[in-house]
C-alpha cells in the first residue's frame, strides 16, 4: 500500500509534537561558563561542595529553541518552568539499583 502524501505528513507532525521541554539534574562541572537563567548569576563549580544545576532542553512548537541553565534552588523558586526533573540523578554519583532497593527496604 502507497503512503500519500497527507498520511506521510500527519505521521511526521505526530513525532515533532513528541518533542517538549524537560529538565534535568546534574552536578557542576568544572570549568562551567553558564549563568543562571532566574537569578542571572554564575552557576559555578566549587571544589569542597556539591553544587547541583537543573539543565533545560527548551522546545518551542516541537523545536529545539534552546538550553537553560538553573541553580538547583532557583529552579525550584521559579516554579519548574519546564516541568518536573524527569530522569534519575546524575549516574555517576547514584547509588546501583541494588543498593537503592536494600536502602528502600531499609526505611
Amino acid at each position: 500500500m502507497a503512503i500519500t502524501k497527507s498520511a506521510s505528513s500527519s505521521a511526521t507532525s505526530a513525532k515533532r509534537r513528541g518533542w517538549a521541554s524537560r529538565a534535568v539534574i546534574r552536578d557542576v562541572e568544572a570549568g562551567s561558563t553558564v549563568d543562571c537563567a532566574f537569578c542571572g548569576e554564575r552557576v559555578k563549580f566549587q571544589a569542597k561542595m556539591r553544587n547541583r544545576q537543573v539543565i533545560c532542553n527548551v522546545y518551542v512548537k516541537g523545536h529545539w529553541d534552546r538550553v537553560e541553565h538553573f541553580h538547583a534552588e532557583c529552579y525550584e523558586r521559579a516554579g519548574e518552568p519546564h516541568g518536573a526533573i524527569v530522569g534519575p540523578l546524575d549516574q555517576r554519583r547514584s547509588p546501583s539499583p541494588a543498593a537503592a532497593l536494600r536502602q528502600a527496604q531499609a526505611s
